[in-house]
């Protein structure tokens, strides 16, 4: 009998995707990279599981969403031993020095440039940094309104209003406001062991909560080495290692397949969640 192969469903500067490739390469588990923006087969062969989203680990019938690590242990058939996770206090002020740093780095890309596709991906430069603060302001709307935290919600498609660099600034200045303000005023209070409420599984709040600092934290290393290495700019205070010390960052910074030096996507941005659902 055949032995069923792991595969990995994933796309390029998909900050979960990378570190779910990278999990199952430390524990010796060898798998199918699938790059679903270029495999046109990758979406069609999730369709049996009902989902069109990635990182999607798959093995046969079973199948995992990449974000949440047990998950992904239990599908390709090993032991799981989860890391110890910071205080939630320390992981807001890390995500607070994360959007400052968004916010710098924002400054600097000229707006001409803004628009600039990634490589390999349909993602702008200004869809990013509103990615990072979106990151930021989902988590909020889902501790203060119990709003859906859906996949559709992070895809980093800015409102139709936010038409200008000063209006994503001004976002991720009310985004990094909003955060401060709930965290003094509810953040003793709330339990973190509560269910998180997340489309990508079954995690508690604090688990949700370290997410959202290392996956804006990513994003923002993106954001420095798009600075660097496409804009040959010196970036303006550069974010320091002890930022992103006791989060679980992937080793990576754009991904462990696909250069950062390649050229941009050669399609279009997406514009709207239709454009997605149509790759």
């Amino acid at each position: 009998m055949k032995e069923e192969v792991v595969k990995v469903y994933w796309q390029p500067g998909c900050s979960s995707c990378l570190k779910t490739k990278e999990f199952l390469m430390d524990n010796g588990v060898p798998f199918k990279s699938v790059n679903v923006l270029e495999d046109k087969t990758g979406f069609k062969d999730l369709e049996r599981f009902g989902v069109k989203m990635v990182p999607i680990v798959a093995k046969g019938d079973a199948w995992a969403n990449g974000a949440v690590f047990r998950d992904v242990a239990k599908v390709a058939g090993f032991d799981y031993k989860a890391h110890k996770m910071l205080e939630p206090k320390i992981m807001v002020d890390k995500i607070i020095k994360i959007n400052e740093a968004a916010f710098r780095y924002l400054e600097q890309i000229p707006n001409e440039k803004l628009d600039t596709l990634l490589p390999g991906r349909p993602r702008s430069y200004r869809q990013l940094v509103y990615h990072i603060f979106n990151i930021q302001d989902v988590f909020l709307r889902r501790v203060e309104d119990n709003a859906l935290y859906t996949y559709e919600s992070l895809l980093s498609i800015l409102p139709k209003e936010m038409k200008t660099k000063k209006d994503l600034a001004d976002y991720g200045s009310k985004v990094r406001k909003n955060f401060l303000e709930w965290w003094h005023r509810d953040g003793v209070t709330t339990d973190f062991k509560q269910p998180g409420k997340v489309y990508y599984g079954e995690v508690i709040l604090h688990e949700v909560l370290e997410r959202t600092a290392w996956h804006s934290g990513q994003h923002t290393r993106q954001v420095l080495l798009m600075l660097k290495e496409k804009l040959n700019l010196v970036p303006n205070e550069p974010i320091e290692d002890v930022v992103f010390q006791g989060l679980p960052m992937p080793k990576n910074i754009w991904d462990n397949e696909r250069s950062f030096s390649e050229g941009s996507y050669s399609g279009q941005a997406l514009s709207s969640v239709e454009d997605f659902k149509n790759l």
